[in-house]
């Protein structure tokens, strides 16, 4: 009988199937990066993942399906996460959304919940067609030979795909940005994949027990104060997102540059300089120094993920202090609660009551100052009790970027303010400047509604990392003393003011924002326990600094009496 010639093997169609998917789980995951050397990133992952299923399941169709489907999974499964939950897809997610907040989301977005039904039946499907159809491999060899060339073979795979998340290796390029444009770009799976490695987590390197002892167990107490809880004032501590103090800069002369709140007046109990530890982006790393008296750098690059890899282990912060006096403590967030893990982290961090913009009945990401602030007070006022002091953490997010919108939409005043600057920079500046004065006069309405009454008070704000200007701020030039000059693109400001009278707060040429929660409890009156009494040790030892101390061997024994002794940190 003549041969059809156009007749396929069954072999053949399973390969030239399993091959096709693979293409167009390719083009879905890998060519939807942004950037050539992002595609071929992911691509070489891919391969490598390829190869490790190949020599593990010896059927070529099985591992062409299993390895693109993996990519396409997680593709997915960021997708959905941008969509629903605004933040991109981290590996620390697949084990604090397991452990906390799983449940909890599926039950808010059932439509993620429908998708993984639909992704747990027909995975199953497919996966079993392919093994069912294809055919196995090295099965004419021996069982030592094969299983040496299979074992080899998964190492040689792994190894490369090692080496493709080395920062120094063939893909250095993709690895060389920063936290925030890891977290924020369209780079789903790069970033994904980046942070594999950046997310590894190390405590700095330490003294041994018996220096630790030796330097810091003068501190070992709990530093009196104010006994009598209900005389404890209220604690309001504001975040300004992206702030800073533009009359530093040489260009900013006008008015509109020198704005009040970051004047001290008859209530200031201390203001200054604050040195922060991110720069354009990360303002969660801000959040979590000012709560916790820890930079996240001492950590490693994972600290850059505080919300998801250090919240979870904190044992002592400014809340969890707080609220061992008896305080209610609140915070009022701009954004979803799940974003960045903004709910989870702040419950770590010791908050009783997490407000996002939705239990707020505001318009993420939309908000003013003016909206925050009210948004505080409308909660202070019901959760208020008699003798029970309340601290409440208020993040602003009105000066977040971009900052380019057209000229024409800014108020008449803030259009072509500033002079002597390229235009697409003035017009970033001019932009600030107006946001800026939204902030000065919402300030105002805060401390007249906190301070100009007779409930003792602290109000504390401070701004968080520069706005990156579209990488234009590192530009421009300032005016600074000679020693601040080599963190000029990491300042910005505090302030503490109280409506009670009190000595004023130490005066540094640099305040490291890690210090704040231990000045806010020393304007507060407020007992301190070891750890907040090491810390401010720590501070008047080093002149307001931290990792940055001159004496470095003290920062190490600093750092042995923290973490093995007090366990702040497990």
């Amino acid at each position: 009988m003549p041969l059809n010639p156009f007749r396929i093997s069954r072999d053949r169609t399973t390969m030239l199937c399993a091959w096709a998917f693979f293409a167009i789980c390719a083009w879905f995951t890998a060519w939807q990066e942004p950037q050539l050397e992002q595609r071929l990133f992911v691509l070489a992952l891919m391969f490598c993942v390829l190869g490790a299923a190949l020599f593990v399941f010896a059927r070529l169709a099985f591992a062409l399906v299993f390895s693109s489907g993996l990519f396409l999974l997680l593709r997915a499964i960021t997708v959905l996460k941008q969509e629903y939950l605004e933040s991109p897809l981290m590996p620390a997610d697949f084990v604090y959304y397991i452990h906390s907040s799983l449940f909890e989301t599926l039950r808010r977005y059932p439509n993620i919940y429908s998708v993984g039904i639909c992704v747990g039946i027909a995975v199953p499907i497919v996966l079993w067609l392919a093994w069912h159809y294809d055919r196995r491999l090295f099965a004419k060899l021996r069982l030592l030979p094969q299983a040496a060339l299979r074992v080899s073979g998964i190492a040689i795979c792994v190894l490369a795909f090692w080496a493709c998340l080395l920062p120094a290796g063939p893909f250095a390029q993709v690895h060389a940005r920063g936290a925030w444009e890891k977290m924020s770009d369209d780079a789903a799976l790069t970033n994904f994949f980046v942070n594999l490695r950046d997310s590894s987590v190390h405590l700095p390197a330490m003294a041994s027990d018996a220096d630790a002892a030796r330097d810091w167990q003068s501190t070992n107490t709990t530093t009196p104060g104010t006994t009598d809880a209900s005389q404890y004032p209220d604690i309001v501590q504001v975040l300004e997102e992206s702030t800073f103090d533009p009359a530093p800069y040489m260009h900013c002369t006008v008015p509109e540059c020198h704005l009040d709140m970051f004047k001290p007046d008859a209530m200031t109990r201390g203001t200054g300089v604050m040195r922060v530890h991110t720069f354009g982006g990360g303002t969660w790393v801000s959040e979590f120094a000012a709560l916790t008296g820890m930079p996240q750098d001492i950590f490693g690059p994972g600290g850059m993920y505080a919300p998801y890899v250090l919240a979870p282990r904190v044992r002592d912060s400014l809340p969890l202090q707080l609220k061992r006096l008896g305080y209610t403590t609140v915070a009022i967030y701009p954004t979803n609660g799940v974003f960045l893990n903004g709910h989870d982290a702040y419950k770590a961090y010791g908050v009783d009551h997490f407000y996002g913009a939705h239990e707020l009945g505001l318009d993420d990401w939309d908000e003013t100052d003016a909206q925050m602030f009210t948004a505080a007070k409308r909660v202070y006022d019901q959760l208020k009790k008699p003798g029970q002091p309340i601290f409440i953490m208020v993040l602003t997010i009105n000066q977040h970027g971009p900052h380019d919108d057209p000229m024409s939409t800014l108020p008449k005043q803030f259009q072509n303010l500033l002079q002597g600057l390229p235009d697409a920079t003035a017009l970033n500046f001019d932009t600030y400047l107006q946001r800026l004065h939204d902030s000065d006069v919402a300030m105002k309405g805060l401390e007249h509604d906190f301070l100009d009454r007779a409930q003792p008070t602290v109000l504390v704000h401070f701004g968080d990392h520069q706005p990156s200007f579209d990488d234009l701020m590192r530009t421009l030039p300032r005016t600074l003393p000679s020693e601040l000059v080599p963190y000029q693109d990491y300042l910005t400001y505090y302030m503490i003011k109280s409506n009670v009278p009190g000595a004023a707060l130490p005066k540094y040429p640099m305040l490291d924002i890690a210090h704040l929660p231990g000045m806010v409890l020393k304007a507060s009156g407020l007992p301190m326990d070891p750890y907040f009494t090491a810390l401010t040790s720590l501070r008047e030892r080093c002149n307001g600094l931290y990792a940055d101390c001159a004496n470095k061997d003290l920062v190490k024994s600093y750092y042995a009496w923290i973490f093995n002794r007090l366990r702040v940190y497990q």
